[in-house]
């Protein structure tokens, strides 16, 4: 049975904790059959899950933060829409993009 598909902003935390189980266990199940881009799809929807749990008015413009699981990269946020932070990497080449607040950690 498969229940109707909502979107994340529409969903409780508790049936968001849920959603990101089932995603990492078929990421898991994904990276052992070696389907890299199913990986890689599935890993991307866990960071938006977990973006919808965070508190977007805790990332602030002009405050640059780390991107999770990219050592060594920054990012300088230059506003926020909802769950995204819009700015640009440090070091990079200077394009406006956007990142789940998820893969975002403070340098304090």
């Amino acid at each position: 049975m498969h229940q109707q598909e909502r979107r994340y902003s529409e969903i409780t935390e508790h049936e968001l904790r849920q959603e990101i189980a089932d995603l990492k266990e078929k990421a898991r199940k994904a990276e052992q059959m070696g389907m890299v881009n199913e990986f890689a799809v599935l890993e991307r929807k866990v960071q938006m899950a977990r973006a919808y749990m965070m508190d977007p008015d805790s990332f602030k413009p002009g405050e640059i933060y780390q991107i999770e699981g990219d050592p060594g990269e920054y990012f300088k946020i230059d506003y926020m829409n909802g769950v995204f932070a819009w700015g640009y990497r440090l070091q990079g080449d200077g394009k406006e993009e956007a990142l789940p607040i998820s893969m975002l950690t403070p340098l304090k």
